[in-house]
Order: C-alpha cells, then sequence, then structure tokens
C-alpha cells in the first residue's frame, strides 16, 4: 500500500500525502486525524461527492473494494476481531465533511471501556 506525492481534497480540507497510505486510480484512504479508536482511517473517493447514490458505478465498487482491502490490513494491524464501518450518507445523516467517506474502525474487546475511563 503506498501513495503518491498528490495532496487531496476532503470537502474543505487538503488531505496531506503523509496521511494517505492507499490509493487506487478512484479511490484513496488515510488516517483520520480524530480517531474514535486506534487504527481509526476514513476511505474516500478522489471526485468530491456529497452522497453515495452521486458515485459513478467504478466509483462506488471501488469504494467498497478499497474499504474491505483496507479494513483487512487495519484489523491485522491493530490485532482486531472486527471493525466497524459506516458512512454517514448526507448531513441529515450525521455526515460533518461534504465529501463521501467511509469509516473503518478496527474493534478489540474492551476499546470503549478504556477510552472512557
Amino acid at each position: 500500500m503506498s501513495s503518491s506525492l498528490k495532496a487531496y481534497s476532503f470537502g474543505p480540507f487538503t488531505i496531506p500525502p503523509s496521511t494517505v497510505f492507499y490509493e487506487t486510480p478512484l479511490t484513496f484512504a488515510f488516517v483520520n486525524l480524530r480517531p474514535i479508536v486506534p487504527g481509526h482511517v476514513l476511505i474516500c473517493p478522489k471526485r468530491p461527492s456529497l452522497l453515495l447514490k452521486d458515485l459513478t458505478h467504478a466509483e462506488y465498487s471501488d469504494l467498497w473494494a478499497t474499504v474491505r482491502a483496507v479494513q483487512a490490513v487495519v484489523e491485522e494491524s491493530k490485532g482486531a476481531g472486527g471493525s466497524n464501518v459506516a458512512v454517514q450518507d448526507g448531513p441529515e445523516a450525521g455526515q460533518s465533511v461534504k465529501h463521501v467517506h467511509v469509516h473503518v474502525l478496527p474493534r478489540v474487546g474492551g476499546d470503549f471501556e478504556v477510552r472512557n475511563k
């Protein structure tokens, strides 16, 4: 998994190349700057789109193939037994950045209990 030296847009934000760890011709994955759990990453289409329904078939397929590949690597690297995979599809669904993105949160037993103590 590698990234180019190109910075990408994520809504109004510029994602530094140093945080992008995986990309395809249509999609990129980067480290969440405000992680909920260790290893929390985001996967986005390179073309800014507000909603999943705005993606082309190729972008949609590539996004989810990338989610699957990244999820497996993140789970292995964090020793996780599973992941939460989430999309907030639109402002009414809690989307805070106007750019389709998928959250992958690798989960280990008791991770929220440790965080909340």
